[in-house]
């Protein structure tokens, strides 16, 4: 699913570029042994060597789905599980209720409010939009396990009406990870639940993005792990002078053989797990495709370009805090289907996102192990393995 938000944009001075030291501290097992919940949690779910998949001490593992990634969390007593893209573009939950009849919701699992014994209901509804996707529901209360975390009292969607947009998508819901203010009917993020009732070691939670349709993506709460990233990482500010906080860097330009093709006086950048593509102004990124050999199509918001000719194109670079991060053709280039010599880039123009706005979608995120820091306001940096 292609997913896009608008961001807003102001100005301000960020500090110059350090190196972030590996944060380290208890596993979320050790932090559920101090508050009592790990036996609790044991019992629920005992240990099963053959489940593959089973998440536990705070790695949610996820299935890349090349359009996107999800993983299965549960709500309810007994638990009722679903599949939720992990989306640092927003900041809600939300999954089908029993109550939808919309296509989307008929193609997908729905949450049975009268199944589960610690359920809370209110009258409270709630509208989310998502680019051109959007969504209508109640909110209700239950307690939700994520990578073997249980959030006891976690507020959620149940939604009744959804858009065509959910049709097609493979997963059931979204699990937002951005920040309180941007949450809609003023939910409480499940992440920052996490924190609030101590479940994790540290405030932040680090996302890597698998390539190529490969297993391993994971979403780690409360830990950065080594093994996801080669050389330094970098630390990068968000903006943080706005009413309505989000996962947004400053980025100074974009370059391709050092010639400046975006970005030319700097721009903001949302940093969303839950988009695809590199989303950008039209005329920039036609700018950028064509400097890459590309050639627009679909009303000029998606470029193609030959297959072959991979191994001649340029790395297109972000210049971000003093430190520049590449994107070379083997991450911004994907296949058309099974048409062996037509390939799209990864660059999506858009005319009604702000001019001086983009969006660092998986098509940027694969290239980097990324880590959201709560605690700080930051965003951290290092070359995927």
């Amino acid at each position: 699913m292609i997913k896009w938000a608008f961001v807003l944009c102001a100005l301000v001075a960020f500090s110059e570029s350090l190196r972030v030291p590996l944060i380290k501290g208890k596993t979320a097992r050790e932090t559920l042994q101090e508050k009592g919940l790990w036996e609790e949690y044991r019992k629920k779910h005992p240990y099963n060597p053959m489940a593959k998949f089973q998440q536990q001490d705070g790695t949610e593992i996820m299935t890349n789905a090349d359009m996107e990634y999800y993983g299965v969390i549960s709500i309810g007593t007994p638990p009722q599980s679903f599949t939720v893209i992990f989306d640092t573009g927003s900041s809600n939950l939300w999954v089908p209720s029993v109550k939808c009849s919309s296509p989307a919701c008929n193609n997908h699992r729905k949450f049975n409010p009268q199944s589960s014994s610690t359920f809370q209901a209110t009258q409270q509804s709630f509208y989310l939009q998502y680019g051109r996707g959007k969504l209508t529901g109640v909110l209700g209360y239950d307690n939700v396990e994520v990578g073997g975390i249980p959030v006891k009292h976690q507020s959620f969607g149940l939604s009744e009406a959804e858009g065509s947009t959910f049709d097609s998508s493979e997963a059931d819901g979204i699990l937002g990870l951005g920040f309180p203010s941007n949450a809609a009917a003023g939910s409480t993020p499940v992440f920052d639940n996490m924190m609030s009732q101590g479940l994790v070691p540290n405030d932040l939670f680090s996302v890597y993005l698998s390539r190529h349709g490969q297993e391993g993506s994971v979403v780690l709460f409360g830990e950065i792990d080594p093994q996801y990233y080669t050389g330094e990482m970098y630390q990068i500010p968000i903006q943080t002078n706005t009413p309505e906080k989000q996962w947004q860097i400053k980025v100074d330009s974009i370059t391709i053989n050092g010639n400046i093709v975006g970005c030319a006086t700097g721009c903001w950048a949302l940093v969303d797990t839950g988009t695809t593509n590199v989303v950008g102004p039209i005329g920039e990124v036609n700018n950028i495709n064509g400097w890459i050999g590309g050639y627009p199509r679909q009303k000029q918001t998606i470029s193609t370009v030959s297959c072959g000719n991979m191994q001649y194109m340029p790395d297109v670079v972000f210049n971000i805090n003093g430190e520049s991060f590449a994107l070379p053709p083997s991450a911004y280039v994907s296949q058309v289907s099974n048409n062996t010599n037509k390939c799209q880039t990864g660059f999506y123009g858009e005319s009604m996102i702000p001019p001086t706005n983009w969006i660092l979608g998986t098509v940027f995120l694969r290239q980097y192990y990324t880590v959201f820091n709560r605690k700080d306001s930051l965003v951290h940096l290092g070359l995927a393995v």
